[in-house]
């Protein structure tokens, strides 16, 4: 009998230095999105960001419910340690 989980952890692409959620950006990776990707920003988790660099330490979120003119969330930037993760499945 086979461990799943060495298997899972074998097959995940390695998390690029920056990383995109919105389909449209050239840092956006589709393979990366196909397992579940956790982020903290100074050592706190955060479930709403939307690209991340961690060499330049920032992340962007949404801000509130605005939106631009083409209709995608107005984003914020924040800075701090960045540090990117797989999370593990329940």
């Amino acid at each position: 009998m086979t461990d799943t989980t060495t298997q899972d952890t074998a097959a995940r692409p390695d998390l690029p230095d920056r990383l995109c959620t919105n389909p449209r950006s050239p840092h956006y990776v589709a393979a990366i999105f196909e397992h579940d990707v956790g982020i903290r920003l100074n050592g706190k988790q955060r479930f709403d960001v939307e690209e991340y660099c961690i060499s330049e330490g920032w992340v962007k979120v949404a801000a509130a419910k605005a939106l631009d003119r083409r209709g995608q969330p107005l984003l914020m930037t924040l800075k701090g340690k960045v540090e990117a993760f797989y999370t593990e499945p329940n």
